[in-house]
């Protein structure tokens, strides 16, 4: 099976929610792209999937995350939001250590007592920001930025180049 359904996880990374609780979703996403081409439930819907240019819902969890810490690395989000996710250079700053290897647009994860913890906004946002290529964090333009990471996306996760 291709990346719309399958049992074991054939994402690149560590999936923010349970395969029990992406699954039902993805169903309800593909069911959605069977009814707007009038597929039957025998058809392939991935063609359907990549024609309609959606994106598989564990990577629009990702997408959603990477455009809320965009919207707080460029300061335009609300302050509650702000507030949960911290810079690496502020961080470090802070304690006094300074590392010239990390980068200003890096943002600090904390430390987690569970798997549980993996999450939450607080850690799960700055993953998936860290995880990014470089050339698409430091696009500041929020319509230019969500174009490239859609399609950073959408390539991975169909296997497109």
């Amino acid at each position: 099976m291709g990346p719309m359904g399958s049992q074991s996880s054939p994402f690149p990374c560590t999936p923010l929610l349970p395969t029990s609780t992406l699954q039902p979703l993805q169903r309800v996403q593909n069911a959605a792209a069977r009814l707007v081409f009038c597929l039957s439930r025998s058809d392939h819907v991935t063609p359907t999937v990549i024609q309609l240019h959606w994106l598989p819902v564990s990577y629009r969890i990702k997408f959603k995350l990477c455009c809320l810490v965009h919207a707080i690395h460029y300061g335009r989000s609300p302050a509650y939001l702000t507030e949960t996710a911290q810079s690496v250079g502020a961080s470090r700053s802070r304690c006094g250590l300074r590392l010239s290897s990390t980068s200003s647009i890096d943002y600090s994860q904390p430390r987690l007592r569970t798997k549980f913890g993996e999450r939450e906004f607080s850690h799960a946002g700055p993953a998936t920001w860290n995880a990014l290529l470089n050339h698409i964090r430091t696009v500041a333009d929020p319509v230019k930025f969500r174009k490239l990471l859609k399609s950073h996306y959408f390539s991975q996760a169909f296997n497109i180049c």
